[in-house]
């Protein structure tokens, strides 16, 4: 390989890194700060880190929970950070799950909620309707990571199965701005 292709690659991958930094994800992007109540709500593998750079940039009071993999939390001085399993659901990711929906619960038109979502957020809160419990969504989640199919096909499947996925939780926090 040339050294200017060596070069590119580097600068790619440089870009690449900065792109995906959290505080390069939220700066600049964060709407102003509402009448009422701000309320953070997270899920996914990078969703502690979001809630770190988010406290870092918002200059207004706040309250807030995040869920991100085992292993994957970060430290935080007002946001809660849960832990979950992660490809298949346990029941911590059902109590972060009643978290976060206690979160966004009660909210007024003045209110508005910052939803940090990146991926694994899905399989993060497992949510079951009724007539299914968390053992339903573990046999479903390993069913479907045994398929083969494209995450997207999967997280499909996975909001037919769930109570907060697919607009649900954002439902929820109604009538407040998200």
């Amino acid at each position: 390989m040339s050294q200017t292709s060596e070069s590119f690659l580097a600068d790619l991958f440089k870009v690449a890194v900065s792109a995906a930094d959290p505080m390069t994800a939220l700066k600049g992007r964060l709407p102003a700060a509402p009448k009422g109540r701000t309320v953070v709500i997270g899920a996914g593998k990078g969703a502690a880190q979001l809630a770190q750079a988010f406290e870092l940039l918002w200059h207004a009071p706040f309250e807030g929970v995040v869920v991100t993999r085992y292993g994957y939390g970060a430290t935080c001085k007002t946001i809660k950070v849960m832990e979950a399993a992660h490809p298949v659901p346990d029941a911590a990711g059902i109590k972060a799950t009643e978290v976060l929906k206690a979160a966004v619960t009660g909210l007024t038109p003045d209110d508005l909620v910052i939803a940090l979502i990146c991926g694994g957020g899905s399989s993060l809160l497992p949510a079951p309707p009724d007539g299914l419990d968390l053992s339903d969504l573990q046999a479903l989640n390993e069913a479907l990571l045994a398929s083969g199919a494209p995450i997207s096909v999967m997280n499909d499947i996975r909001k037919c199965f769930s109570t907060i996925n697919g607009g649900r939780l954002a439902e929820l926090a109604h009538p407040a701005e998200v």
